[in-house]
């Protein structure tokens, strides 16, 4: 008997599509379907009339929580200058990748050396607004700027000493990076 590889093939495919036809193992499931559950009450329904509410400024202040008494906030001198005892900065002591915090919310940036616009390409990470936007970064004097796509000034910060820098961001948000 010489059978060709083509014609086992074709029978053995039909052998397989005509066991698969006849099963019954789905068929079971279509017959036995759970019964449906009976709606039940869910309990007694009432209403009643709120309390009239309380007018502004009729609250309690000691019902108030005290603010904490130790709070460090970043920000700018008034005048736009730079703070007492900020270094230098030039790019290469920028470069790498910096811990962000924003107003309490962490993320990470990258201030590469790359060559974008009129400073350095920046690439946030999982940062909040505005911080999201940060497409690049320059330095100037004792000033490291993080700006937007359309080259407009997101924050401005300044060197606290060491690895990190402190400042605002342009809508007087504080922030600071660290490494």
């Amino acid at each position: 008997m010489n059978f060709s590889k083509g014609g086992l093939a074709a029978v053995s495919l039909a052998a397989l599509v005509a066991s698969g036809c006849s099963t019954s193992r789905f068929s079971s499931m279509d017959e036995q379907q759970p019964a449906p559950l009976q709606a039940a009450p869910a309990g007694q329904v009432s209403s009643n009339q709120l309390p009239p509410p309380a007018s502004p400024g009729t609250t309690d202040p000691s019902q108030f929580p005290t603010a904490p008494a130790n709070t460090q906030v970043a920000s700018l001198p008034p005048d736009g200058a730079a703070p007492a005892g900020a270094a230098d900065l030039n790019a290469a002591s920028v470069a790498g990748v910096w811990n962000v915090s924003v107003s309490g919310q962490s993320c990470k940036v990258a201030t590469p050396q790359t060559k974008f616009g009129a400073g350095f390409r920046a690439g946030p990470l999982h940062c909040p607004a505005p911080i999201d936007g940060i497409k690049s970064w320059n330095v100037a004097g004792k000033q490291l700027t993080l700006y937007d796509e359309n080259g407009g000034s997101l924050a401005r910060l300044y060197s606290s000493g060491g690895s990190k820098f402190d400042g605002q961001t342009s809508n007087g948000q504080p922030i600071s990076l660290t490494r």
